[in-house]
């Protein structure tokens, strides 16, 4: 079975995601639905064969020894991909997310306008949060991009693995993918600051060195972008603080106080109106209120200020979703379904 045609087939059903999984046919996420694609069903030989054949011998050396591995494949001709090889019921299995090689337009992606505003931040730090899949990447691809042609600056990515590929326009950028180009977040980071940057996008901050080391970086004065896999605001302030041990978090609270400047939740919904997908996204600005209640640990009053702060360019979940349904671009199962308060949701969406 080729791998070439199988990924020509999943870019012609408009897939996001491939699995290939020995005991079952190709199978491909649409629009978040699972569908199988029309060819045989795959044994352990042949995933395996498919995994030698897209993996360096780097990679394979560590699928071996930790029945783990990450990295990215250029199909020629088709796309980039993200790969996670993994061992199930013995056997080799591959789950493949497609990369887009060109970097989407900020008002091409349904976006609150406030995101646009974000990418002219002089410097701090600016989170973009969800679930896995839910647009992350491609959100902070398309403020990297409005800021390539705008500044005449040094932008810095560390990415696990590189995903959309940048052309320095008016800024002179580098990516440097995980594995391949440093051996961790915390150290292309700490290496980062030393290389002259203006703009550093950190792929994720899993770790509390990593985290540490963006938040220096966005008090001397750096704009560092980032993600977390958290589903709001509030949440996303505490996940930070919670890295740290008990008798740093007050120290902490006031760092991430005065450094955070903005965070973008993101949720993603299938539409009902068109083949695609559209963002519910749910903004926290630091205004001087935010970062008082963020020094004070007092996060759980952040929704109240947001709703309150619609004027300023806050967005609560529950109201873009809200909004969506009433634009008929989503259903109201779905829209309850990922809302924060569905029971209140349920309510409004009947009025």
């Amino acid at each position: 079975m080729d791998l070439h045609e199988i990924l020509k087939a999943a870019i012609e059903a408009d897939a996001s995601d491939i699995h290939l999984i020995s005991g079952h046919p190709p199978m491909v996420r649409v629009h978040t639905v699972m569908t199988p694609l029309d060819f045989p069903v795959l044994s352990p030989e042949t995933t395996h064969a498919m995994f030698l054949q897209m993996a360096g011998p780097e990679t394979v050396d560590i699928f071996k020894r930790n029945k783990d591995a990450d990295f990215s494949y250029q199909a020629e001709g088709l796309a980039r991909y993200r790969v996670n090889a993994h061992v199930q019921r013995t056997a080799t299995a591959l789950a493949m997310r497609l990369i887009k090689t060109k970097v989407p337009a900020l008002e091409k992606l349904n976006l609150p306008e406030v995101i646009a505003r974000l990418t002219y931040l002089p410097r701090g730090l600016v989170l973009v949060t969800g679930d896995t899949g839910s647009g992350k990447s491609t959100t902070l691809a398309a403020m990297l991009e409005a800021m390539n042609q705008r500044y005449r600056k040094h932008i810095i990515t560390l990415e696990d693995p590189v995903e959309y590929t940048f052309r320095s326009n008016r800024c002179v950028i580098e990516q440097r993918e995980l594995g391949q180009d440093m051996p961790s977040f915390a150290s292309g980071l700490k290496h980062a600051l030393r290389q002259d940057p203006d703009i550093i996008l950190v792929g994720e901050m899993r770790d509390l060195e990593t985290t540490q080391l963006a938040m220096s970086a966005a008090e001397t004065g750096h704009l560092v972008l980032s993600t977390l896999h958290t589903v709001n605001a509030a949440q996303t302030v505490e996940r930070i603080i919670d890295m740290y041990p008990a008798n740093q978090q007050n120290q902490i609270r006031a760092m991430l106080a005065n450094t955070l400047q903005a965070v973008v939740s993101q949720t993603l919904f299938s539409r009902i109106d068109q083949p695609g997908m559209c963002p519910a996204v749910e903004i926290l600005l630091c205004t001087p209120a935010v970062r008082n209640l963020v020094r004070e640990n007092r996060t759980f009053e952040i929704p109240n200020v947001i709703e309150t702060s619609r004027s300023l360019g806050m967005v609560g979940l529950d109201t873009a979703i809200s909004e969506l349904y009433f634009n008929g671009m989503v259903s109201r199962e779905d829209a309850i379904a990922q809302a924060a308060y569905p029971d209140k949701l349920e309510r409004q969406l009947v009025a």
